[in-house]
């Protein structure tokens, strides 16, 4: 198993840019930085741009394994920037198959807990000029993940990654993906299993109940 690493830390304010005529508005342009200063509510000089799908105490800080990077290259023949999607941590040894929601890490002075796998839309598409990224993204599972900030600290790209605690329901953020997107009709006890996890970010939630109850209507 490949050590947890940081290969770059990354972060910025929103931006905008003119993609096909049109002016767009976004912060996943981040730029390489040597110090995230991680705080309860976001890391300082790092926001969003659109508060309603983005940003709140849940997903504070976004990772990115960098074993993807070496993927998109071979499966789409693009060579992308750092932090070409949107993170502000890019790490080895993290994949989302390899980290459960409610784990705790130490990322330098700071104590994260994952709480969410990211839900990709299509900003990852005009970020990376590909138009099939973001069908890529849901049909691999490669969306990379956010934590939630139980202590502040600071991270240093030389910062060392250590697991403080392992959820003992392991469920990893990959699973989490996988039902959601790739499970026709996922068991309803399943889903209730995950709703019970309190360590589950609201918007993943939310998501999971409205299956919930699309799925109990359809077996009336």
């Amino acid at each position: 198993m490949t050590q947890e690493r940081i290969i770059s830390l990354s972060k910025g304010t929103p931006k905008t840019r003119t993609v096909n005529g049109n002016l767009f508005q976004s912060a996943i342009w981040k730029e390489e930085t040597d110090l995230l200063q991680v705080r309860f509510d976001g890391i300082l000089g790092d926001q969003v741009a659109n508060r309603k799908f983005h940003g709140g105490p849940d997903r504070v800080v976004c990772l990115y394994p960098f074993e993807h990077y070496a993927h998109w290259q071979r499966e789409l023949g693009i060579e992308p920037s750092v932090s070409a999607f949107g993170e502000n941590i890019c790490a080895a040894g993290m994949r989302e198959d390899q980290v459960c929601i409610g784990d705790v890490f130490q990322i330098g002075d700071a104590v994260l807990q994952v709480s969410q796998g990211r839900y990709p839309c299509a900003t990852i598409n005009i970020r990376n000029q590909h138009g099939q990224l973001l069908n890529k993204i849901i049909e691999t599972g490669y969306t990379g993940y956010f934590f939630r900030v139980l202590e502040e600290g600071d991270i240093t790209p030389d910062a060392k990654i250590k697991k403080i605690s392992a959820h003992p329901l392991r469920v990893t953020v990959a699973a989490v993906h996988h039902l959601y997107f790739h499970e026709k009709t996922p068991r309803a006890e399943r889903i209730r299993e995950l709703l019970a996890m309190d360590e589950l970010a609201e918007p993943w939630r939310q998501k999971l109940r409205k299956k919930l109850e699309q799925q109990e209507k359809g077996s009336e």
